[in-house]
């Protein structure tokens, strides 16, 4: 108790000066003001905690959500290059109120002749153009796509109404549909695939043609998909206009899919019967491949898929896929394909990670493709949870980036002349570790895409960067570290929105939904919160809603419940705003410690006016710059120790104890600044004259009673010459030439990150 009274007489002047500048400041105030403190909480922002959602961000004991069973038949039309299919979707209704109609996804209908979604962009008048794009805009479109419906029937085979709005179908019951009653209904259509590499349209679907006339189809959004309906909004029946994805339902499915018979195809679930598609030859290298851990093995080689490229068989194999609680289906076939898989231990999974290749790919895919799937399988599973489904797939196809249940497709091929520049090398790589982790976000954490792009893709961005340094330490990243948003972050406010923005509404989508977000939880991953409670935290938030349907107010609450940290500052500034991080010395004096000459004794005063201690003589703090400070005596303070301090400390620490103690020479009051609006830890690093250098953070809390200026005291044995904010530029602080004292001409690393 002594120690802590004696120290508080030694700041006990600037304490009492401080309070007398705030109370000046509060005098000149003439007039009340809400709450405009950056640590206010955020009652305002987000929902009220209920028994669906509780406080913690956990599912609450009220919690419930839908579930919709597919069986499907399809058949591709290889030559006119159509699918045509029939499903019949079995959906239960789990909701405590019925629902009189339900809403079904036609993503396909945005490549309709008469899409909507063409005429939601501003145009203007080019001075020139390229023929295509001409052609495009001006001209008409020549692919109709989009879904023609034959029939929609109920369980007994009668017609059901319907009504079609976009990319939207509403199907209208005859009787509501009851909690814990299911209703059975069938749907046909057929449509025109699209060559995604011309027509555009749906681009996350279509086939890539090959001058040789052949096919690589990658097929998604290719069936009537249900609607997500929760407790948070009902039916989630946003339009699908191009850019936000998707909100889907939990279910199983069973899928059988005619294609030629040359054609080799995988896709979202497990293959029912592979003795029928493959060889006998193939079956055993299948066999080989679940146990092989350490190396892929090739199914079907280049070769045999060379041989087949050149048959175009007119006979059809149906391949029959069965999956268990995933939100969609997607697919990939050609007979181009080259085939190689190997198993990963995940816990106590043995998933297969399995790609798919045309020879043009080769070797690049050959040497990487699978083991990258393996290694993200494993990355990922160790943030998060195990990988629960049976096997993950990388298809190579050419300007693709996208992903679905178990499978995904991915960019990156050698050159014309085969070759294979580091740039190619490391986007391909990068593709494939992000879209392969989605399974994880949002395919098994089934967040809305369609409202928050930044739950699945931010959060998978974040796990994309750590898988990638753990691939290879010095993988080019291109999101992740707080640097590399600082160019987005500095630019033009009027093109700057909140992450809590829809993706169809920002100007910068893959620096607000991508980088920003995965920013974020790196900077309070390495900053803010440390790894062990950042991990566990996002670990509980991940087995928390594994195979359910977050929101955001579901995430923020579960890494605070799960760390004690409070973020709700981060969240409002980093989420819900564009403020930006500048932080900066504004001044810095120096001091000296020195005897009170007349050695008066005072008395300290606890809040409630007992006398606590007679304390003094006291220890006078000198500005350095103080002219009444004699040189004399500033020799004295550097080569003296002084008398009271040391009789102090005689009479209150043992020998012991003061041989643990600093013996401080130097003294430093700096006060930071914050230009810009959002708060940030200081991270201050100190350089000493014999050019050795200390770290000092500060939490961010040290900015809670003033959102503007901060002072710290550095008391050091050493001389310092310089003090450097954020060193390692770990804060994404947009202006680092105010980050230095002595001030000194600092060259702007953002700028030249940003001019490459």
């Amino acid at each position: 108790m002594k120690k802590s009274i004696s120290i508080a007489f030694l700041f006990l002047t600037s304490i009492t000066s401080f309070a007398q500048e705030v109370k000046k400041e509060e005098a000149k105030k003439d007039q009340g003001h809400t709450d405009i403190n950056k640590f206010s909480q955020m009652y305002a922002e987000m929902a009220t905690p209920n028994m669906f959602r509780t406080a913690s961000g956990a599912p609450g004991p009220a919690y419930y959500q839908q579930r919709a069973d597919y069986k499907i038949n399809l058949e591709l039309d290889d030559k006119l290059s159509k699918m045509y299919g029939s499903e019949t979707v079995t959906y239960y209704n789990n909701a405590p109120e019925s629902l009189d109609y339900l809403w079904i996804q036609l993503d396909q209908n945005i490549a309709k002749r008469d899409s909507q979604t063409p005429l939601i962009d501003s145009q203007i008048m080019p001075s020139s153009t390229s023929p295509e794009d001409f052609t495009k805009t001006y001209m008409g479109k020549s692919f109709d796509g989009g879904f023609n419906l034959e029939y929609v029937k109920d369980e007994n085979g009668n017609a059901m109404k319907y009504t079609i709005n976009n990319t939207m179908m509403r199907i209208d019951l005859p009787k509501a549909l009851k909690k814990g009653e299911k209703v059975v209904f069938s749907i046909k259509w057929w449509y025109n695939i699209n060559d995604y590499m011309k027509d555009g349209g749906n681009g996350r679907s279509g086939y890539e043609l090959f001058p040789d006339g052949n096919k690589l189809y990658v097929i998604a959004q290719f069936y009537p998909r249900m609607c997500v309906y929760n407790d948070v909004e009902g039916w989630q029946n946003m339009q699908f206009w191009g850019r936000s994805e998707f909100a889907l339902t939990f279910g199983n499915y069973d899928v059988k899919i005619t294609v030629p018979a040359d054609h080799i195809l995988d896709g979202t679930g497990v293959l029912q019967n592979r003795n029928e598609v493959y060889t006998a030859e193939q079956v055993k290298r299948w066999q080989l491949a679940e146990n092989s851990f350490d190396k892929p093995v090739i199914i079907v080689t280049q070769q045999e898929a060379t041989a087949a490229e050149k048959g175009f068989s007119t006979a059809k194999k149906t391949w029959h896929l069965k999956a268990e609680n995933v939100r969609d289906f997607a697919f990939s076939t050609s007979r181009k394909f080259i085939l190689d898989a190997m198993a990963v231990q995940v816990g106590n999974n043995k998933p297969m990670a399995i790609s798919l290749y045309p020879k043009e790919a080769n070797p690049l895919w050959e040497n990487l493709s699978t083991k990258a799937v393996a290694h993200t399988l494993k990355t990922y599973s160790k943030y998060t949870f195990d990988y629960p489904y049976p096997k993950a797939i990388s298809v190579s196809a050419e300007d693709q980036g996208m992903e679905y249940p178990m499978i995904c497709w991915n960019f990156g091929r050698p050159d014309e002349n085969g070759k294979i520049s580091d740039r190619v090398k490391y986007g391909m790589l990068g593709v494939i570790i992000h879209e392969v982790g989605h399974n994880f976000f949002p395919m098994i954490v089934n967040s809305d895409e369609r409202q928050w792009t930044w739950m699945d893709e931010g959060l998978n961005t974040f796990l994309e960067y750590l898988t990638e340094i753990e691939f290879e330490k010095d993988f080019p990243v291109d999101r992740g570290p707080a640097k590399l948003i600082v160019p987005y972050m500095k630019g033009n406010q009027q093109f700057l929105e909140p992450i809590m923005s829809s993706g169809d509404v920002v100007y910068n989508f893959g620096a607000n939904a991508y980088g920003k977000p995965a920013t974020g939880l790196n900077i309070l991953r390495e900053t803010i919160m440390g790894h062990e409670l950042f991990d566990h935290a996002f670990k509980t938030y991940a087995n928390r809603w594994k195979f359910k349907h977050p929101t955001p107010e579901d995430f923020f609450r579960t890494m605070e419940d799960a760390s004690a940290v409070d973020l709700d500052w981060f969240w409002k500034g980093w989420f819900y705003s564009t403020d930006v991080v500048d932080l900066g010395i504004k001044n810095v004096k120096q001091f000296y410690v020195t005897e009170n000459a007349t050695k008066e004794t005072t008395a300290s005063f606890n809040r409630r006016g007992r006398k606590v201690a007679d304390a003094g003589p006291l220890l006078h703090i000198v500005n350095s710059e103080n002219t009444e400070l004699k040189p004399e005596q500033k020799a004295a303070l550097e080569k003296e120790k002084v008398i009271i301090l040391n009789d102090f400390l005689t009479k209150n620490y043992t020998v012991e104890e003061r041989a643990k103690l600093k013996n401080p020479k130097y003294f430093y009051e700096v006060e930071f600044e914050k230009p810009g609006s959002l708060m940030m830890p200081i991270i201050a690093e100190l350089n000493f004259e014999d050019g050795t250098k200390e770290i000092h953070k500060f939490p961010v809390q040290i900015w809670r009673r003033n959102n503007t200026t901060t002072k710290r005291v550095f008391a050091t044995e050493k001389k310092v010459v310089k003090i450097q904010l954020d060193p390692k530029l770990e804060t994404a602080d947009i202006d680092v030439t105010n980050n230095t004292w002595p001030k000194e001409e600092v060259v702007d690393k953002f700028s030249e990150i940003e001019k490459k």
